[in-house]
């Protein structure tokens, strides 16, 4: 069950605990760590959510997974979400501290969605008039393709998108068709 409330909430306090500690690089990438493991491996997020595996037994295969990799107060801040029955909601949570984190460091998420793959020379030619906005020169790029989109891009910085692709293209066309925008009714 999706709560983002908690996860905000717990993800500030191990944003501010890691400030307070000096740790908050450290801690960060301790959470893109955990996040990819569990963004790979969904039988592992399906432990941590099922109701029938003991806390016990989870902090056991938690710990074996991360055990050495991460910093102790992130091993810590694990443990305490383990003791607070809230293990469910670690994937949440560490998408939660990313973009507490993102926006605290003043990083802007560019997601940029072809049909076929971006050369170097696009991206950077996309980020730099991006960057043109004075506002906007810490940025991240994530790249993604999809095949049904056909041809252009679609383009996501914030809350704004920009869909210039062929498949939206023809979208359009067929509902001016299907509603008839350019033949007046008749009666």
């Amino acid at each position: 069950m999706r709560n983002p409330r908690l996860a905000g909430r717990y993800a500030k306090s191990l944003l501010t605990l890691s400030i307070d500690q000096n740790s908050l690089e450290n801690v960060y990438q301790d959470i893109m760590f955990i996040r990819n493991i569990l963004k790979a491996n969904k039988d592992f997020l399906a432990i941590l959510k099922s109701p029938v595996i003991t806390s016990d037994k989870k902090q056991k295969i938690i710990n074996a997974v991360i055990q050495n990799n991460v910093n102790p107060l992130t091993q810590a801040f694990i443990n305490l979400l383990i003791n607070k029955t809230r293990e469910s909601n670690l994937e949440e949570i560490a998408s939660a501290f990313i973009s507490q984190y993102n926006e605290l460091k003043n990083i802007h998420l560019v997601k940029i969605t072809t049909a076929t793959p971006l050369t170097k020379e696009m991206e950077s030619l996309i980020l730099n008039k991006i960057r043109q906005n004075p506002s906007m020169q810490n940025l991240e790029l994530h790249t993604e393709v999809k095949d049904e989109l056909i041809g252009g891009f679609k383009l996501e910085v914030g809350d704004v998108l920009i869909d210039a692709t062929i498949l939206r293209d023809l979208n359009d066309v067929k509902k001016q068709f299907k509603t008839n925008e350019y033949i007046h009714n008749i009666r």
